[in-house]
């Protein structure tokens, strides 16, 4: 059994994004700088901020990141970053919170079967997808159908 984890990479945002993230999720961040590697003394000091890897770490949320790569990290729009919750306080802190800085573009809102979704791409260029299972709401809906 394995677990699949949202891996972002930065162009050398990494841990600005990263406490952003903490800000708006809560969680515990764990960040690690190339300049924590070994051999670094060869390499420039600009460098050694950059962060080799990230963890945010909270309930079952997993979120990690990196400034490493050999290529411009280019935006596009074939990934989301899907965050489902039962608990509809907290869906809506974290979609509040995740727009900050960013751009709205589905506000959260209950669909025709009763649970919230919504959707916005963050400051950092992150397309974030947010989906919340309203109980009370589906047993409603089956209890007016039948």
């Amino acid at each position: 059994m394995g677990q699949l984890i949202t891996y972002l990479t930065f162009n050398g945002n990494c841990r600005e994004a990263m406490e952003f993230y903490q800000q708006c999720l809560g969680g515990e961040l764990r960040c690690q700088t190339v300049g924590e590697s070994p051999k670094t003394d060869e390499l420039p000091d600009e460098m050694k901020r950059y962060i080799v890897q990230a963890f945010l770490k909270k309930d079952n949320l997993m979120l990690m990141g990196t400034d490493m790569t050999d290529e411009e990290v280019l935006r596009g729009n074939s990934v989301s970053i899907l965050l489902d919750c039962n608990d509809e306080s907290r869906i809506k802190t974290y979609y509040q919170n995740l727009q900050k800085g960013g751009q709205a573009t589905h506000p959260l809102q209950e669909t025709h079967w009763g649970d919230l979704f919504g959707e916005l791409t963050d400051k950092y260029g992150n397309h974030w997808l947010f989906h919340c299972k309203r109980k009370k709401k589906m047993h409603n809906i089956k209890n007016q159908l039948l």
